[in-house]
């Protein structure tokens, strides 16, 4: 048998997914999990990469043990976040998370140098505060010395590559996130560079997914009990679930549902236009020189948020010791309720309040709508707002991109919610093609496949993910 490994790291969790192919459908099995999280060090918020990486090899291990072992493996993680070596391949410090306040005036000092339009056009990158760009800035501010010093920047995964393999790759999808490629040339803007002041050696040829790293260190093959070659997935794990979307259609829109929900649709050139920016939708890179044009969605944020606040005992009228706040049963409660408020889901009042069922109650108050009382109520809330999102989304897209989407693929842990793909049916006039959950993983592994030859294109791999994976279909 002829095994692939997914190791699929997000913010909160990863895990290890295996898979093979019987008679042209692919089979998943999870076989490792693990925590992830950051922590507090030295007044900053950081990924333990050291940790992270002795997971990666405990996934491998237990690969081992079951006896099936992987032909090659790929790591995908989230984006903009980063690793800088010195001349002899040592960390220069720690790997400082996205979500840290170093950044705080840091687009402020990007823009001394080169204006937000112009950065934009040449990027086609949207503004989130914590892109690498300004990551970095904050690094030349206020410690020079770590970028004096620094001969290699990789992003996480490609850093994870390195301890495996000991070659320096920089993955494509990823590099886009950091705000630094220019959206033309699908490399690296080095007079961009330049102009912010950051060294330029840091900045190598970029590695599309697909490409081959090599076989393991012996080092790493004596730890785990195998060798194994290293593959490139899109390592950015949006790209790798949007290489899973089971359409073979150019005009169809996805979206890749999780805590935030990805709305987009495939393009050959990058949208760079000012209409693109003033809508908030970026370019990120995608498989084979695509473009991911797309807009961030707050997504299931917020019931999950609702979820944990109840089941840490937030008290309603009602409530019972029964109860289950499970996110399949709000789900379903919710499309039995009737209440019809709406908030405005993608505002920045619902990024991170102290609660947020006190948050959606008060804007509901606010704007003279029916507040939600019960966990059920507020679920309908949620997911009628984030049907709207989307119906305005698709909308903006269409606008900006002056292409008609037929239909709407949901792919990621969203996909299973049938009420909230009920709503997007209804709201964006057009039918929903939802699956698989496992969107990310089933990327990651699709890279490895079509560089293994099992397919041949891109097109060829999605009908299998379509066969394989039962998607289920919505009417408008």
């Amino acid at each position: 048998m002829k095994y692939y490994l997914a190791v699929d790291i997000g913010a909160s969790s990863g895990r290890h997914i295996l898979a093979h192919l019987e008679e042209g459908r692919i089979v998943l099995e999870e076989v490792y999990r693990f925590y992830n999280g950051m922590d507090d060090r030295n007044g900053h918020k950081v990924w333990d990469t050291e940790r992270l990486f002795s997971e990666i090899l405990a996934g491998m291990k237990k690969c081992k043990e079951l006896g099936k072992i992987p032909e090659t493996m790929g790591i995908d993680t989230w984006g903009v976040d980063y690793v800088l070596l010195d001349k002899d391949d040592k960390l220069l410090g720690d790997c400082i998370a996205y979500r840290d306040d170093r950044t705080k005036g840091m687009d402020t000092e990007v823009y001394k140098i080169i204006s937000e339009e112009a950065l934009y056009e040449r990027t086609g990158i949207q503004k989130a505060i914590f892109n690498t760009i300004y990551q970095l800035m904050s690094t030349k501010k206020r410690n020079p010395e770590k970028l004096s010093n620094a001969r290699t920047l990789l992003m996480i995964p490609d850093y994870m590559n390195f301890l495996l393999t000991g070659v320096r790759k920089q993955e494509y999808t990823n590099a886009t996130t950091t705000g630094l490629v220019d959206a033309r040339t699908g490399e690296w803007d080095h007079e961009l560079i330049s102009m912010l002041g950051y060294p330029d050696e840091l900045f190598g040829e970029l590695s599309m997914p697909g490409t081959v790293l090599g076989p393991v260190k012996r080092a790493i093959e004596e730890q785990v009990g195998f060798s194994c070659s290293v593959v490139l997935p899109a390592t950015h794990d949006t790209g790798s679930a949007v290489m899973s979307v089971p359409c073979t259609e150019e005009n169809t829109l996805y979206i890749s549902s999780g805590t935030w929900s990805l709305m987009g649709c495939e393009l050959s050139q990058a949208n760079c236009s000012t209409k693109a920016r003033e809508a908030n939708f970026t370019n990120e890179g995608g498989y084979d020189h695509r473009y991911r044009f797309l807009k961030n969605i707050m997504g299931l944020w917020m019931i999950q948020s609702v979820k944990k606040e109840l089941e840490e005992g937030f008290e309603y009228a009602g409530k019972t010791t029964e109860d289950d706040y499970s996110f399949a049963n709000l789900c379903d409660r919710a499309a039995k309720e009737t209440i019809d408020s709406i908030v405005p889901a993608n505002d920045e009042r619902f990024l991170n309040p102290s609660s947020m069922i006190k948050e959606i109650q008060k804007t509901c108050e606010e704007s003279g709508q029916q507040i939600p009382q019960s966990p059920w109520e507020l679920a309908r809330v949620i997911y009628r707002s984030l049907a709207v999102c989307y119906k305005e989304a698709t909308d903006e897209i269409e606008t900006i991109t002056g292409k008609h989407f037929d239909s709407v693929n949901i792919v990621g842990g969203g996909s299973n919610a049938e009420y909230l793909n009920k709503l997007t049916a209804k709201e964006t006039g057009r039918p929903v093609n939802a699956g698989p959950s496992e969107a990310t993983a089933i990327g990651n592994i699709g890279a490895q496949m079509l560089a293994g030859g099992d397919f041949e294109t891109l097109n060829d791999f999605r009908r299998a993910v379509y066969e394989s994976f039962g998607v289920k279909k919505y009417s408008e």
